[in-house]
């Protein structure tokens, strides 16, 4: 395999009239990830970028492809071209609403433009939806890595991805260290067995490294992948809250106190606070303890075991800044994240659950503050959980050396 460092630098001017007024209009000039990223990918290129959260660089990927679609014009056909993969589907919906908009905005400026539908399907989508889907498929085609095997699967799934031209894996770190990143990989290559045309892939993250191990992963053996890096540290404000009583290996219910009580007084000083904690059980327990001090509808929890409606509801208040404090597990992404201008709190996790917790931090211009009591799983004292194959070890001075991927 071959790797391309991407340094060159594109302008606008290749793209659509009317989207190249609408992005000037919106945003005046081009980001870097979007200035190093369409040379590789106008180009035709399997690319992989690296860049902050907030850079642009999830647009730097669909522009292009929504500029293929917008100059089909009257002759767009009813199937899917783009395929956009999200480890979170959560972030799947964000994704289709800020693509909505722009491509409304598209065809007003100009009507004669084709309208270029966008669609989620994942495990929430309903069983009249995924009908209508197979009928008349979308353009932009927003779903999992898990979604997507099951469509390669299905005789509608496989009809409906034929025809798929680009494809845009966001967040690919989060997929790198685990059966996710392989069982998506074989997913891809089924994919590209499947069009007639092999689909270019994309990638996008803000924490990946080293960056070549992660571009095999996205285009797999044989294939030359451009590589964008931008960079992703940001400034971060980190502190560590330590309750006043001595710590132990079991968190005493008068610890446990203490820190409902410090939380409260952080998340009252704040417009709003996230709390990440490592147990669906622990999410809601927070919550629930956290609304009896703060109030009734200014707290609540994010997990995968919610129904779509709830999880959608505590997405849609955290972004208004309705909520005064969310406790979530992994299911919360860090753009949501980014919708609230308070701290990021996050509760202890155990040993083997907390490199999940080093990728918040820092990602979404958010602030981290960490309790050191953990839950206990069984009454007594008994030690800490050992750490699993290809985790970190602490290296002299009890600092954790940085992972190869994720």
């Amino acid at each position: 395999m071959r790797f391309i460092v991407q340094e060159g630098i594109v302008t606008l001017k290749g793209f659509h009239p009317t989207l190249r007024q609408w992005f000037e209009r919106q945003f005046g000039a081009a980001s870097p990830p979007q200035e190093q990223g369409w040379p590789p990918i106008r180009a035709g290129q399997h690319t992989l970028i690296a860049a902050p959260t907030g850079t642009g660089k999830t647009l730097a990927a669909f522009l292009s492809a929504i500029d293929s679609l917008i100059r089909q014009g009257d002759t767009l056909p009813d199937i899917t071209q783009v395929l956009y993969l999200s480890p979170l589907k959560a972030l799947g919906n964000d994704v289709q609403k800020n693509l909505q908009g722009p491509l409304d905005e598209l065809r007003a400026q100009d009507p004669s433009l084709p309208e270029v539908r966008v669609l989620v399907r994942s495990g929430d989508t309903l069983p009249a939806a995924r009908t209508a889907m197979r009928k008349r498929p979308p353009h932009i085609l927003v779903t999992t890595p898990e979604s997507l095997y099951i469509l390669l699967t299905s005789d509608g799934g496989r009809a409906m991805l034929r025809t798929v031209r680009t494809v845009i894996v966001d967040e690919i770190h989060a997929i790198c260290g685990d059966k996710r990143g392989s069982h998506l990989a074989l997913s891809l290559e089924r994919l590209e067995a499947l069009t007639s045309s092999p689909p270019q892939r994309i990638g996008l993250s803000a924490t990946q490294k080293p960056l070549e191990s992660v571009g095999h992963l996205l285009v797999g053996a044989g294939r030359d992948c451009a590589l964008v890096d931008v960079g992703h540290r940001r400034a971060m404000d980190l502190a560590v809250e330590i309750p006043d009583s001595p710590l132990t290996t079991v968190c005493s219910h008068e610890m446990w106190d203490e820190i409902y009580r410090r939380m409260a007084k952080l998340i009252q000083e704040h417009r709003t606070t996230l709390i990440f904690v490592n147990t669906r059980k622990l999410a809601e327990r927070v919550a629930a303890r956290l609304t009896q001090v703060l109030g009734k509808d200014q707290v609540t929890s994010h997990h995968g075991s919610l129904s779509r409606e709830r999880r959608l509801d505590a997405e849609r208040r955290l972004k208004a800044g309705s909520l005064r404090a969310l406790v979530a597990t992994a299911s919360l992404d860090h753009r949501h994240m980014a919708a609230a201008s308070g701290p990021c709190r996050p509760r202890p996790l155990p040993n083997s659950e907390r490199s999940h917790l080093s990728a918040h931090p820092g990602r979404a211009g958010l602030r981290r503050r960490a309790a050191p009591c953990r839950e206990a799983r069984r009454a007594g004292p008994h030690p800490p959980a050992p750490l699993p194959a290809g985790h970190p070890r602490p290296a002299a001075g009890g600092r954790l050396r940085s992972r190869d991927v994720g």
